[in-house]
Parts: C-alpha cells; structure tokens; sequence
C-alpha cells in the first residue's frame, strides 16, 4: 500500500501552490456552508473528477471508489464551515479528505482480510483474537451515512444518489426522475440539509 500512498499523494497540491493562486472554489465553499445548493453543487462539479481519481488509484475498485467519493462530499457538506484559506486550497483541502478516507478503506479491508487469515488458521472452536478492529470508527461512520440516507424521503435520496454518487447533473437527474428541475433543487437541498443535521455538524 506504500506505494500506492506514495503515488497518490504526488498528485496532490503543495499546500504553499494552493496559498500563492486564488482559490475560485473559496466563496463556494462558503456559500455552501450556509446552506447554498447551488454554491454546492459548484464545488462538486469541480472536483467529482479528482476525488474519484484518487479514490480509484488508491483503491483499485471502481465500486469502492465511488463509495468513498460519496463520502468525501458528504463529509465536505459537513465540514465546511471549517474550512480555513490559510490552511491550503479548497481543492488541497478536498483532496487530502479523499485520499485520508480512501486509504482508511485500503486499511479497513487489508484489517479484515487479516482477521478472516488468523480465524481461518485457528484451531476449530477456539476463541478469536480481539475482535476490536482498528477500522472500528471509519465502519460506525460508513453505517452512519447509510442510515441517514435511509431517513430521507424517496425523492430526496434518489435526488442524492443520482447527483452525488451516479454523477448526475440536476438536470439529468430531474429527466431520470420524471420531475421538474426545481423540485430536484428543492429536494436536494432539503436532503443534504436533512443529511447534515442527522449526522451532526462539528463546531
């Protein structure tokens, strides 16, 4: 995996090149931190394409990738009031979340096909080793989301899942869904309003 890391994280922006340009995506990003769809979906436009490249150089399934990549942007919704200039730009910012989760799924997978080897190699009946894993947290937070998404309403998930997973735009998703555009609007903001508040902004 250190190779793969290491490739990766080549590909990332030095946080000094991300503080001497101007970061576009910045007034988005605050935007969106008070709730602006639109200012959101600018950000996401942006930089769906780079967060599931690294997702999917890090993981190496195309599957897992987009997992992750719908994670990263939950979390960015989340985060975004946090968000500092002085720490990099948002692009920076973004993508060091997507490779941090991406490599927390390499470990998470590599901790339980360990578990399954040492089970397997157990004698039959004899109690497995701590079944503590060190992924514990990165699972509690992928079943979070889960159950969130599963709390919103049919079109505000589908609204979701078609834009920030399937890589809709609003408009495609309003034709796949058979519904005007500004009902995809309101019911995306709606879910990821809903989104954010289940799984709780941090202050």
């Amino acid at each position: 995996m250190d190779g793969r890391e290491r490739s990766v994280d080549e590909a990332l922006p030095s946080p000094a090149s991300g503080r001497t340009r101007a970061d576009g995506l910045g007034d988005q990003l605050a935007r969106a931190s008070l709730g602006d769809m639109e200012a959101f979906e600018g950000v996401y436009r942006e930089l769906a394409g780079p967060v599931f490249g690294i997702a999917a150089r890090v993981l190496l399934d195309r599957a897992q990738a987009e997992e992750v990549a719908q994670e990263v942007f939950v979390e960015v919704w989340r985060r975004a009031a946090r968000y500092e200039a002085s720490a990099g730009s948002v692009r920076s910012w973004v993508l060091t979340i997507a490779h941090r989760r991406a490599v927390d799924r390499v470990r998470s997978e590599q901790a339980s096909a360990d578990r399954a080897a040492r089970v397997g190699r157990a004698e039959p009946g004899a109690t497995p080793p701590d079944e503590v894993p060190e992924a514990v947290e990165h699972r509690l937070e992928r079943d979070r989301v889960r159950r969130c998404l599963g709390r919103l309403t049919g079109l505000q998930r589908e609204a979701v899942r078609l834009t920030y997973y399937a890589g809709y735009t609003q408009r495609e998703a309003a034709a796949a869904l058979k519904v005007p555009l500004t009902t995809v609007k309101g019911r995306l903001r709606d879910g990821l309003i809903r989104l954010r508040d289940c799984l709780g902004v941090e202050a």
